[in-house]
Order: structure tokens, then sequence, then C-alpha cells
């Protein structure tokens, strides 16, 4: 990382593929921070960072360092701020900045929603190309017995305004998230909500509990049965299987995944399935080692 001018509270997350970008903190924490599946945030109380604060920085960043092809606005909910105060940030950075050609956040579904058409597109024209939203299930009974604050509709809705507003979307579906009982229907309802908003990105996470998994039974309830190993790369496979998208890149390369897939569903689906068929034929010659499994 470069010796800049940033004050960081941690703990920081971003994305794999804005490992290369500008982490700018304009926001600290989750303002939601109640899904049960989530332990990112738990440690950190919500706050927006003093604006002043946030501007002296991307001033002070600018002076400091060359062009910069993306910068990623952090924490886990960046989006909540207000479009007057994105505005702001963003204008600061295309001032101050030189060489951005993306600038991306956290979303969720409900931030996009509040928002009229015309401020999400004011908000691409000041630089905001890219959102990544976690959808985590398509399914409404998932959805809530996680806390996750959304339903399916409401994913499907807010993600089509992004993208109508010339913001490009990447999707979070989590793996083993809805244990084996309902990991058919999971798969199958996050593979329809794809479907109905065809992203330009779509990346598959594997459910972990680095902290233990007492806090996502006690809110899933009764009967949540962890998936295995096969069961994993079946629902994987049923995933995959139901999709019917055009342009997306898929991707499971995640550090908590235990098989990569990398592929443009719509052209490479069968290549994917065939791919995912055998690992669970061959798994111990084509899946990570547990050991470099990680959130």
């Amino acid at each position: 990382m470069w010796m800049l001018p940033l004050r960081y509270e941690e703990p920081v997350y971003r994305p794999p593929s804005e490992a290369e970008s500008l982490i700018l903190q304009v926001t600290l924490g989750c303002s939601w921070n109640r899904c049960a599946f989530c332990e990112m945030y738990t440690g950190k109380r919500f706050r927006p960072r003093p604006e002043a604060e946030v501007l002296a920085e991307i001033r002070a960043v600018g002076a400091r360092l060359g062009p910069v092809r993306r910068v990623f606005l952090a924490d886990g909910d960046a989006f909540v701020l207000s479009t007057r105060r994105l505005l702001a940030i963003l204008e600061a950075i295309r001032t101050h900045i030189g060489g951005v050609q993306r600038v991306s956040a956290y979303a969720m579904p409900r931030q996009i929603l509040r928002r009229p058409r015309e401020e999400l597109a004011a908000l691409r024209e000041a630089g905001l190309r890219l959102l990544y939203v976690g959808v985590e299930s398509g399914d409404d009974e998932v959805l809530a017995r996680i806390r996750k604050g959304e339903t399916r509709d409401s994913t499907i809705q807010g993600l089509r305004r992004a993208r109508e507003a010339g913001i490009a979307v990447s999707v979070m579906i989590i793996n083993g998230l809805a244990g084996r009982a309902l990991s058919q229907r999971h798969a199958v309802a996050s593979a329809e909500v794809l479907n109905a908003v065809q992203p330009e990105y779509a990346a598959v996470l594997t459910l972990m509990h680095p902290l233990g998994d007492a806090r996502f039974r006690a809110a899933f309830g009764p009967g949540y049965e962890p998936l295995d190993l096969m069961g994993s790369l079946r629902e994987m496979e049923t995933l995959i299987a139901h999709t019917a998208l055009e342009r997306t890149i898929f991707r499971s390369d995640h550090a908590s995944n235990r098989l990569v897939l990398k592929g443009v569903l719509g052209r490479d689906r069968e290549r994917l399935l065939a791919e995912v068929r055998l690992a669970m034929a061959r798994p111990q010659a084509l899946l990570r080692p547990e050991w470099t499994r990680a959130l």
C-alpha cells in the first residue's frame, strides 16, 4: 500500500476485484449490521466520517499520488450517505485525483430505491460506476431468517433501478446460506433473481463462521443443518444450471470458496457446470485445501 495520508479504522474490507484500488473510508461500519451471517462490522459502531475530514483527505492524497484508475468507497455502507454528500465526495475525487475511471461502493437495495432516478443518474455522471450488492439469496424465507432486511422484490427493483441509471452492479450470492433443507429453493430462487436483473457481475461466496455459528443459528431458527462438501457443490450446480444470463461475468474466486470458477454466464455455462461436476467426482484434485479458505 502506498504511504499516503490516509487514516483507516480497522478492520477494512473491500471486494477481491478492488485489490489494486485506492480505498477511501468515508463511513465506518454498517448502518444495518444485523445480518445473521455477517461478522465484518460487529465490533464497529456505524458512523459517517466527518465530511470535511474526508474531503481534506482526498485533497491530500491527490497532492501526493499520481493517476489512480479505481477508487473504492468504504466501509460496508457508504451508499447510505446522502446524495449531496456523495456528490461532494465524487466531485473532490474528480478534481483532485487524476486518472480515475471508476468509483465503486457497497450498497443495499433499499438505499438504491430511496433515491429518485435523477439522483442515481447524477451520481453516475459524477463518477460512481459500480455498486456491490449482497443479494445473498433470492428466497424470501431465507432472507427473513438471516435478517437481511430485504425481500426478493426489493432486491430486484433496487438492482434494476441502478442499472437503468447506468450504474453497473456486482451481486453476491452465499453458497450454503440456507442449510440442507432449503438448499434447492435457495439456489433456484437466487438464479431467478440473477435472471431478472442480468447484472454485469455475479459472485458466489461460501458461508463461513470464523467466530462460531451460535449467532447465525439463533437467528436462522431450528432445523438448520450446514451443507457438507457435496451439498455445497450440488447447490452451486443447481444455481448455475438455472441461470439464463446473457453477458454476466461470473466468479467464485473469493477466498471462502472451495472451487474456483470463472466465466461469462451465457457463453460458458456448460463449461462451468462440467467443472462443478468434475469437482464432485474428484474433489481432492480440484478443490482448495481447507486451510487456505478465509473471509
